[in-house]
Parts: C-alpha cells; sequence; structure tokens
C-alpha cells in the first residue's frame, strides 16, 4: 500500500557533495508521480536550448524585483549580476497537480523560506557528509571543480553544518549520508513514509 501524502512543500539543504541530487533523483524514481520540482525565477538569459518556463522563467530585473516587493518569493539571492528565486505561484502550481514540491536550496534560501511571513512552513531535511574529510574526499573525488572552488565548497560546508546543528536552524530532521542506501532510507521515510 502506498503511504499517505502531504501536498506540504518539503525543503532539502545540505553542502555540496553531501549527495542531495543522488538521494532525490532516486526518490523521484521511485514516486514518479509523487514530487515535483518548482521552476525557479531568474534575470539571467537563456543559455543554448533552454525553454522558459521549462529550466527556468526568464524575467527582467524590473518582474524580478517587483515580485521580491509583494513577496511572491520563498526565497531569493543573487549571484553575480543574476538574480533566483522561488516564486509562491510555482510551488502552488506543483501542488496543483496534487504533488508535493521538493525545493533543493542552500541555507540563506532556508532562512528565508523559514521565516517566510505567509508561506505555510515547510518540513525541512538537512542531508550531511559524514565528516568534513570524507565530504572532502567526496569533492575531489569528482575530479570536476578546480582547487578554489573544492575550498569554497568546503569552507561553506562548514558553515552550513554549524548552522543545521544551531538552535536558529528549522529542520526536522538530518541525516547523516555514512551510508548511501541507510541514508535513502531515511530520507525516504522522513519524506514519504513513517515520519511524514
Amino acid at each position: 500500500m502506498a503511504p499517505t501524502t502531504s501536498t506540504r512543500a518539503i525543503v532539502i539543504s545540505g553542502p555540496s557533495g553531501a549527495g542531495k541530487s543522488t538521494i532525490l533523483k532516486r526518490l523521484f524514481e521511485e514516486y514518479p508521480d509523487r514530487f515535483g520540482f518548482s521552476v525557479s525565477h531568474t534575470t539571467r538569459n537563456p543559455r543554448g536550448g533552454e525553454k522558459d518556463g521549462i529550466e527556468y522563467h526568464f524575467v527582467t530585473k524590473e518582474q524580478f524585483n517587483d515580485l521580491v516587493e509583494r513577496k511572491g518569493f520563498v526565497e531569493h539571492a543573487t549571484f553575480g549580476s543574476n538574480s533566483y528565486g522561488t516564486s509562491i505561484a510555482a510551488i502552488e502550481e506543483i501542488e496543483k497537480k496534487g504533488r508535493t514540491c521538493i525545493l533543493d536550496i542552500e541555507m540563506e534560501g532556508v532562512k528565508q523560506v523559514a521565516n517566510h511571513p505567509t508561506f505555510p512552513r515547510p518540513r525541512f531535511l538537512f542531508l550531511s557528509p559524514p565528516s568534513m574529510d570524507i565530504l572532502e574526499k567526496r569533492l575531489r573525488g569528482r575530479a570536476t571543480d578546480k582547487e578554489a572552488d573544492i575550498l569554497k565548497r568546503l569552507n561553506q560546508a562548514k558553515v552550513e553544518m554549524e548552522f543545521a546543528k544551531s538552535p536558529e536552524a528549522p529542520h526536522d530532521k538530518i541525516v547523516v549520508n555514512d551510508d548511501l542506501d541507510k541514508a535513502y532510507q531515511e530520507a525516504k521515510a522522513f519524506i514519504v513514509g513513517e515520519d511524514a
């Protein structure tokens, strides 16, 4: 029998290299009709082949700032000269289909979602690596990042892991990914199973 579901959004966060993408990919494969990712808004230009409303909602800076003013985003941030945000409308679009919206966002976004004045509080899951040493091995094992990027990710991971353990953190559950199958089962139990 399939577990009962709530369409209350779920926020998943954790440092780069903690295994979020791997766990979410497995979850979406096991439950193909249960979940959805919201399509973010961005002020950056589309890159080769990207379509408006598929990869992103491509908007002008004015449109983006207007949504910020109207509290239309549950979280938003600016990186370089481009802004990105998760709109309440995009989350509601997923919920209208009877699916649970999953938000894979970083720490500052987590704080914004947790403190949004009108958006119903989602459930928060933090995926943690077992240690900084193991995280460093994972990041170096990818062999895709420059040394400076690896060090930046490790510094950010330290900040995120300290935040996750702090009293201000909104996390309902912390899953330590020291064994992928075990971590997946724990995350799944929180998202769809007995903890839901």
